[in-house]
Parts: structure tokens; sequence; C-alpha cells
């Protein structure tokens, strides 16, 4: 059991659960970044191109969705910068809600699915261990993202 209120990682012999658990890790970085703001300050934007709280937790749903549903099931998937800029229907309540969805629809299929599987889309013959490894790169570095975001929008850092 982990007590750790971020979720930091205990390590396991299981190398699935251990990528499982890194990818959980930088997922709540990413939405303890958005506790206690409105849907104002989830939107903000700073200055030199750093992105809103609310676009960086929308694309990185549609991320999770593409590389698994697209990328190793073979569903026909799309990618639009829009992710990053999602419209007024997308509040902070849906928009992690939705993530929350997608990291437990994810976390079944990689529970499920062998990780030296080659995914059939196009991922380019790459295995879910692959995947998993690019889904903690990428959420990873988003979360970085997320970290200046909301340092420079309330002086807040997180952990």
């Amino acid at each position: 059991m982990n007590d750790d209120p971020t979720g930091f990682p205990v390590g396991s012999t299981d190398e699935r659960e251990l990528l499982l658990q890194w990818l959980g890790y930088q997922r709540g970085a990413v939405v303890r970044n958005l506790e206690g703001l409105d849907d104002r300050q989830a939107r903000w934007t700073p200055d030199g191109g750093l992105l809103p709280l609310l676009g960086i937790v929308h694309h990185l749903t549609r991320v999770e969705w593409r590389w698994i549903e697209g990328g190793f099931r073979g569903a026909a998937v799309s990618r639009s910068e829009r992710e990053f800029d999602p419209g007024p229907e997308v509040d902070r309540e849906r928009a992690v809600a939705a993530y929350r969805t997608q990291w437990s629809s994810t976390d079944a299929a990689a529970r499920t699915i062998p990780l030296d599987e080659v995914g059939t889309g196009w991922a380019g013959g790459r295995d879910l261990r692959f995947v998993l490894l690019h889904l903690i790169n990428e959420t990873a570095r988003h979360a970085g993202h997320a970290d200046a975001t909301r340092e420079l929008l309330d002086g807040t850092t997180g952990e």
C-alpha cells in the first residue's frame, strides 16, 4: 500500500505494474496542478508559449486514447492542435473526469495485453511496453509544463 498522497511509486517486481505506477504518478502530478482553480484560471495561458492547464489535461486524455485505441488497437483516430485549447464546453471538472476515465481504460488495456504484444495500428509495430513508456514520457513532459504554468499563475509549486 502506498500512503504517499502524491502516489510516488513504491516499486514492484512486476514490470507492468511498475510502468503503471510511474504513469499514474505523472498523471497525478498533472491533475494536482488543477486543484483549487476555477475554469478561468485553468484556461489561463502564461506568456512565453507555455500551455494552459486545461489544455494539458485535454491533450493528455487524447494522447492516451490515440495511442491505445489507434496506435495499438488499430481504431481510426485523429490529432488536432485544438487539443490544447478545448472549446467552452470543456470545463475543468469535465476535463479531469474525462482524463480519469481514459486513464482507467488505458490501465485496463495495459493489464490485459502482454507487454511484448505488437499493436495493429499506426504505432509502427511497437509493442505495449514501448507505448506505456511513451505515455510516461509524454505525461512527464506535460507535468513539467503544468508545474511551470501553475507556479506562474499563483505561485503554487507542486510535488
